[in-house]
């Protein structure tokens, strides 16, 4: 990135090389809830809004604010028995390049890959039997907090997103595509879950019934098991992911890009020539 600015250094900064950006699509996770690396399956909406500014024909830069939901439940995947589930509003910030393969200025279509660097806001939450919203964070489900090498996670985590896609050039100033990004976390606990369970009744004297009810809720089926001995995993560990994917649609709002930015001999079919006495 140093690189990158030090080169452009000497450029003029120009409006008309600023985009504004939205995105509308979907968001899922991959985690303890949901065992896919890329489903539909539960998946909820996600949208939006951010800028790009370009460095030149393949480099631009950008930054994004997102809304998105994310929601499992072990009712629908392979931990039926367990009987857990999950929702978090998400609200993310990022930062990042997109590199364009081909300049969008002279192909109508174009792919690109992205990356950067995010924060993101999560809080699980769960309904008991009568609809009451339940926050899980802060019942130290797995002992985080009082077992030793079970710290207290935060609500506020970084990420690296990736991701890859397409624009199509309707004009100059506009145009659309497809975009799918993952974000990979370096928490466990988006879901709440993560290794395995704590001993029952120390959770009940240290945090309550509330959070050995969320702890585990097998024993909310028809036939199910009781809360299982303490140390019998819970989670797998590993830290979770989250995805977006969906639409995107971008603005040149300050109109057409600047002819000083033109560095092609050949652009828009005008011949360029830089030649003293010649017109251009």
């Amino acid at each position: 990135m140093l690189l990158l600015f030090s080169a452009r250094a000497s450029a003029q900064f120009s409006l008309q090389n600023f985009h504004l950006n939205f995105f509308g699509g979907m968001a899922n996770y991959h985690g303890d809830l949901q065992d896919k690396w890329f489903t539909f399956s539960q998946s909820k909406l996600a949208g939006g809004i951010g800028g790009t500014y370009d460095l030149s024909d393949h480099l631009s830069l950008r930054g994004t604010l997102a809304y998105a939901h994310i929601s499992a439940d072990d009712k629908l995947g392979n931990h039926r028995a367990r009987n857990l589930n999950f929702t978090s509003r998400l609200y993310e910030v990022s930062a990042g390049v997109e590199y364009y393969f081909t300049p969008l200025d002279e192909h109508v279509l174009t792919p690109y890959i992205f990356g950067g660097i995010s924060l993101c806001h999560i809080n699980p939450y769960t309904f008991d039997s009568t609809g009451k919203m339940i926050g899980l964070q802060i019942l130290n489900t797995e002992g985080e907090g009082f077992v030793a090498g079970r710290p207290s996670y935060n609500i506020y985590q970084y990420g690296i997103p990736f991701g890859a896609g397409v624009k199509f050039s309707l004009t100059e100033n506009i145009n659309v595509g497809i975009e799918i990004g993952f974000r990979k976390l370096f928490t466990d606990y988006l879901d709440d879950v993560s290794t395995t369970y704590v001993d029952e009744n120390t959770l009940l004297a240290k945090m309550g019934p509330r959070a050995v009810e969320f702890a585990y809720r097998g024993d909310e089926l028809k036939d199910g098991l009781p809360y299982p001995p303490g140390g019998t995993q819970r989670g797998t560990k590993p830290k979770d992911w989250y995805y977006f994917a969906g639409f995107t649609a971008s603005f040149r709002i300050f109109g057409k890009k600047d002819a000083r930015n033109d560095t092609h001999g050949f652009r828009h079919g005008h011949t360029q020539y830089d030649c003293p006495g010649n017109v251009l």
